[in-house]
């Protein structure tokens, strides 16, 4: 399928703002040329306790990540060594885990994070899905609409593995994905979350209650 280096990643984090909460799970599926090259998945010490509500979502507890999680600047260091220049970083509802991935490095390396997000390019399957499925458009979603084997969801590691095994099915469906890079929808309704990235494209996107036709798809559309 890919004949670049594509990573297929997912954060779990303590909350839904990237300005305040943290990444307290990283993963990271490495695909090089068709071949899984790298898995990582690292649980992060933040220092702070999470709540019951976070643990109770993602099945992390105060003791996982207190006896399991590296620190935060070992993470960042890890993440800047994966981020070559023009590696595809895919993943569901790729907005927010893009904020998430920026505002860590910014922490870290806040010289160098605009320009290491900037030279990568970044596939939203969520975007694609769309155009595609009717709502709801979840990775659980997409799963069962491909009619993919299930995994242990809200495990960042295990969301990664489905999520690549989704973009496969999707482009066995329609091969248009490559069209789809650096091009994200968002509900009008709400507007776009977080920082508008310089080198994505945003636009406004309602979904479709089945597969569209190519000249009505999020990338050709006027």
């Amino acid at each position: 399928m890919f004949t670049i280096k594509v990573i297929f990643f997912d954060t779990e984090t303590t909350g839904l703002d990237f300005r305040s909460d943290s990444i307290i799970e990283l993963a990271m599926l490495t695909v090089e040329d068709g071949t899984k090259t790298d898995s990582y998945d690292e649980f992060i010490d933040i220092g702070r306790p999470i709540s019951p509500k976070i643990s109770k979502l993602t099945g992390i507890t105060n003791d996982m990540i207190r006896n399991e999680g590296i620190n935060e600047e070992k993470v960042a260091m890890d993440l800047r060594e994966r981020l070559t220049e023009g590696t595809l970083m895919v993943a569901h509802n790729c907005q927010f885990d893009l904020l998430f991935v920026y505002s860590l490095l910014a922490r870290h390396f806040p010289d160098d994070a605009n320009e290491i997000v900037s030279n990568l390019n970044w596939l939203d399957t969520v975007s694609v899905l769309k155009d595609r499925k009717k709502y709801p458009h979840r990775l659980i979603d997409a799963v069962e609409y491909y009619d993919i084997e299930k995994v242990n969801f809200h495990r960042a590691i295990d969301d990664t593995k489905a999520l690549y095994r989704v973009a496969l099915a999707m482009k066995n469906e329609r091969d248009d994905l490559k069209d789809y890079i650096n091009l994200f929808g968002y509900n009008p309704k709400y507007g776009v979350s977080g920082i508008r990235f310089p080198f994505i494209e945003y636009k406004p996107q309602m979904f479709h209650q089945r597969i569209v036709a190519p000249d009505f798809t999020l990338p050709n559309r006027k």
